[in-house]
């Protein structure tokens, strides 16, 4: 883990476009921070509590200043899992109310309790889920120090929950995990078509730099955000046909031509469960 700073004042650690192991501690999403003439605003707090660590001992070789705030785009399990070191710290945490059905549900719980099996000893039986200590309903803006941050709902999208972290004075952007680039996004049991809406809105923002959730820094927003774009576009038109068509998932899958994407990380391991996944919302969305 090394941090490197995406605009002034403006840093972030990249994860590795691998599936989360017990090799790689879960460290497989990225992490932001802003250093202010206060203190320190983390944006997302890694997938276990020793990837938090590591990321407070980058942060120190950067600033002798404190961690102040916590601002989750997402409560995914490899963004939240290093949370409970920040609380510890006495960080206030924010997040998008959107999260609260999905932080006490049954299905985080078992996410959890196969994650302390899976990626043990990273994550294990002392690795718990913590609530935010602030839910935004709303755009919000937060001055630490010198520093305007913009909080702002884009979900559903990704999912339910998704903020983005605008920093206007470094013309910088925390995307989430709206924005992948050079893997294949995890879609999950997203909204694809609130999706892309909301890749559209991130044009709006006068950023020339987008911390995506996964992979390296974007200084070029429209072309960057297209591969995420193009692909939910692609799935929602090959699985919406299948769909409208009633052909069977397994037929429809194999018909397809996958060409365009198959060359990116994780493709083997995440495009035929983002195909079902979408061929189910397509069948929903059907008239």
């Amino acid at each position: 883990m090394r941090a490197q700073e995406a605009a002034p004042g403006c840093w972030y650690v990249q994860g590795l476009s691998e599936l989360g192991s017990k090799d790689n501690q879960n460290f497989i999403s990225n992490a932001g921070f802003i250093v202010t003439s206060d203190s320190v605003v983390v944006v997302d707090a890694l997938g276990s509590p020793k990837l938090a660590e590591r990321l407070l001992a980058e942060i120190a070789k950067v600033t002798p200043r404190k961690v102040s705030h916590v601002v989750l785009t997402h409560y995914h399990a490899d963004h939240i899992y290093g949370l409970q070191v920040f609380e510890k710290a006495g960080a206030q945490i924010i997040a998008h109310e959107g999260a609260r059905e999905y932080l006490f549900s049954d299905t985080a719980r078992l996410r959890l309790q196969a994650s302390r099996d899976e990626l043990a000893p990273w994550i294990d039986d002392k690795t718990r889920l913590v609530p935010a200590t602030r839910w935004l309903k709303a755009r919000e803006e937060l001055t630490v120090g010198d520093t305007r941050l913009v909080l702002q709902p884009v979900g559903a999208a990704h999912t339910p929950e998704d903020l983005v972290v605008h920093v206007p004075r470094a013309k910088a952007l925390y995307a989430g995990d709206l924005v992948f680039r050079s893997r294949i996004p995890f879609v999950g049991q997203a909204d694809s078509r609130n999706w892309i809406l909301s890749l559209d809105k991130l044009l709006q923002f006068d950023a020339e730099v987008i911390v995506p959730g996964h992979g390296p820094v974007s200084t070029e927003a429209r072309k960057d955000i297209q591969l995420t774009r193009d692909y939910l576009i692609y799935l929602r038109k090959a699985m919406g046909e299948a769909a409208r068509d009633m052909t069977p998932f397994d037929e429809a899958y194999k018909a397809t031509d996958w060409s365009q994407f198959e060359h990116l990380p994780l493709f083997a391991a995440a495009n035929r469960m983002n195909a079902y996944n979408t061929y189910l919302l397509m069948e929903h969305e059907s008239p």
